[in-house]
């Protein structure tokens, strides 16, 4: 609890989701939270129902020019940034022969380009000041093969890749990382439909079943958030949750081969369900 009483944060997709449950839990440990959220009604109605310690921003992580002047925002008032969240991002699924090219632009953009920009803006302020700590959300699918949500996963396995790696570099500097890496966690995406912009996905699988066959039920969000938090307080380098979560990674492991052949039967299961 020490860890985050009167520290200072960033979480980033803020208004809903992990990043809602992850700010309410970092502000009930006594923690200055800043909710950065593109839709700043939503990020405005979360912080008035966790208190004072929360603040909406507007931010759209796309932008790196505006996530290095929020962050810029938040140490000129507090005088530092002990913690920053990455993890605004979205999902596309569908069969890959059929995404088109607007989608894979759009999950790139957000999900990997998002995340970098959170770390151009952050790291060297927190080099600069001697310490802190970045986590990056990534998933799962992040850790090894999520078909039908092919796009996702290699965003989510850039998220590792790029948490792993800063992490042995910013060691030096006694800044952190890690990396949060849930099963499907009860939130609004399970149940998303793309952006009505981007067209020409003619069929996608029940994201919220599909996972379920994977890797079990939609976990919880507050519990996610509870358990990342104290992985965050270990300094774990890969945080992930829950239980049976660990046990699908361990085993993806040891035995690929099993994993491919559980996927290859959900993934049949689900197209069955095409129209």
């Amino acid at each position: 609890m020490d860890k985050w009483k009167d520290s200072v944060a960033i979480v980033t997709g803020g208004a809903s989701g992990i990043g809602r449950a992850l700010a309410k839990a970092i502000a009930s440990r006594g923690g200055d939270v800043y909710l950065a959220d593109i839709n700043l009604v939503a990020a405005k109605a979360v912080a008035t129902e966790i208190g004072e310690r929360a603040t909406a921003v507007q931010l759209d992580v796309r932008d790196g020019e505006a996530f290095k002047k929020c962050v810029a925002a938040v140490v000129k008032q507090h005088g530092r940034l002990d913690y920053l969240f990455n993890n605004a991002g979205m999902g596309i699924a569908g069969e890959v022969f059929e995404l088109p090219a607007q989608a894979w632009e759009r999950i790139i953009d957000l999900n990997i380009r998002g995340t970098v920009n959170g770390v151009a803006a952050a790291y060297p302020v927190m080099v600069q000041q001697g310490g802190g700590h970045i986590v990056n959300t990534a998933s799962l699918a992040g850790l090894g093969p999520a078909p039908l949500l092919t796009p996702y996963s290699m965003t989510k396995h850039a998220i590792v890749g790029l948490s792993a790696s800063l992490r042995i570099e910013a060691a030096e500097f006694s800044v952190r990382v890690s990396v949060l890496c849930p099963a499907s966690v009860e939130t609004p995406m399970l149940d998303a439909e793309p952006p009505a912009d981007l067209a020409g996905m003619p069929w996608k699988p029940n994201v919220r079943r599909f996972l379920t066959e994977l890797a079990g039920p939609p976990y919880s969000v507050e519990k996610f958030a509870e358990e990342a938090l104290r992985g965050v307080e270990k300094n774990l380098a890969t945080i992930v949750a829950p239980g049976r979560a660990r046990l699908v990674w361990y085993l993806g492991r040891l035995s690929p081969g099993l994993v491919e052949k559980a996927s290859l039967g959900a993934v049949a299961a689900e197209r069955k369900t095409k129209a």
